[in-house]
């Protein structure tokens, strides 16, 4: 074997020749004494293996890649764990790269010196490397009517295609651009969305979640009637985001918790405003306001008089005075029947 000398000689003329692109040869060569082998395409990860024909007449051969020899003969150059010698015959001089990655892209050439002149051959490995997304948009929270805009990155070779979808919706919405744009959202665009980063090779998924903030909206009250002595309920049901805070007023008095037999018990969406024995003074109207930090909104209920009387089994019907005036109208009637 020549000393190192000679190889390092080698090794700086042929990858001159590759960093200005040219076919590796010696000066008198012929075309036909270069060949220039398929490009290998390998994704990310696998083992690439390198395959040089040798022949009986060769004395010397070596693997190079962009700016180093890899192999000199059965001496190991390169440092790289993942290099290693495969065949080394009068047939083949192979060597494998484990594990391959984006920085083994590029030219690898095979260097043999004969009897009589040296030839090269050449090949290219192309990476392939699965998508994955490297930048997206957190989670976010914005009131209702703000302009919306995500984003989603992704890095991979091929270059994936990067596309949306609003998983919280069966009506979705679509979009083939790593920006979505959502202006002026609604509460009804609140929910779940997923960026998909994708290639030949696999498909990355990432989702985010909008969460959008409005004034709360109050159903109208229902009026109700109880009998004295009677337990009776008023609820107030309130759609908010954030959760509303609930309060309670008899005309202009706010009413506390806990005072003149009365309770409060807000939970979610639902507050109750519950009298455990109705008397004569509880009588009245009553209203509710649902209050978050974007606004306010009220609903007003009537709590009048009912008398309860027994149905068949012996269960306590409440009847309203407006039932009982209908009834009383309405006896002349069933009479002449």
């Amino acid at each position: 074997m020549k000393n190192p000398l000679y190889w390092a000689v080698l090794a700086a003329m042929t990858i001159m020749l590759m960093q200005q692109g040219l076919l590796v040869r010696s000066q008198g060569d012929y075309q036909s004494n270069n060949k220039v082998m398929d490009n290998i395409t390998v994704r990310q990860g696998e083992t690439v293996f390198l395959r040089c024909e040798q022949g009986n007449a060769v004395t010397h051969t070596a693997w190079l890649n962009r700016s180093s020899i890899l192999y000199a003969g059965e001496d190991k150059w390169s440092v790289d764990p993942r290099v290693s010698l495969v065949t080394l015959n009068e047939e083949e001089f192979t060597i494998k790269i484990e594990n391959v990655d984006m920085t083994d892209e590029g030219q690898y050439v095979c260097a043999v010196q004969t009897s009589s002149r040296p030839r090269t051959t050449s090949v290219h490995i192309l990476v392939q490397v699965p998508p994955k997304i490297i930048n997206l948009s957190r989670d976010i929270v914005v009131n209702e009517g703000s302009n919306v805009t995500l984003m989603c990155q992704a890095s991979g070779k091929p270059e994936p295609s990067i596309s949306w979808k609003f998983l919280s919706s069966s009506a979705g919405l679509t979009s083939d651009d790593e920006f979505l744009e959502i202006p002026s959202i609604s509460r009804q665009r609140a929910g779940t969305y997923e960026c998909s980063a994708a290639n030949n090779i696999d498909t990355d998924l990432q989702t985010l979640n909008i969460i959008v903030n409005y004034a709360p909206a109050v159903t109208d009250g229902r009026d109700v009637g109880v009998a004295l002595g009677q337990r009776g309920v008023l609820e107030c049901e309130a759609d908010a985001v954030p959760e509303a805070d609930f309060e309670w007023y008899k005309n202009d008095r706010r009413i506390s918790n806990g005072l003149d037999g009365l309770n409060i018990l807000s939970t979610g969406s639902l507050s109750k405003l519950t009298f455990f024995n109705v008397s004569e003074g509880d009588y009245g109207n009553y209203t509710c306001v649902a209050v978050n930090k974007l606004g306010n909104s009220n609903t007003t209920f009537y709590l009048y008089g009912g008398k309860a009387v027994q149905d068949g089994s012996g269960t306590s019907v409440r009847l309203h005075c407006h039932s009982w005036v209908l009834f009383l109208v309405f006896i002349p009637f069933l009479l002449r029947i």
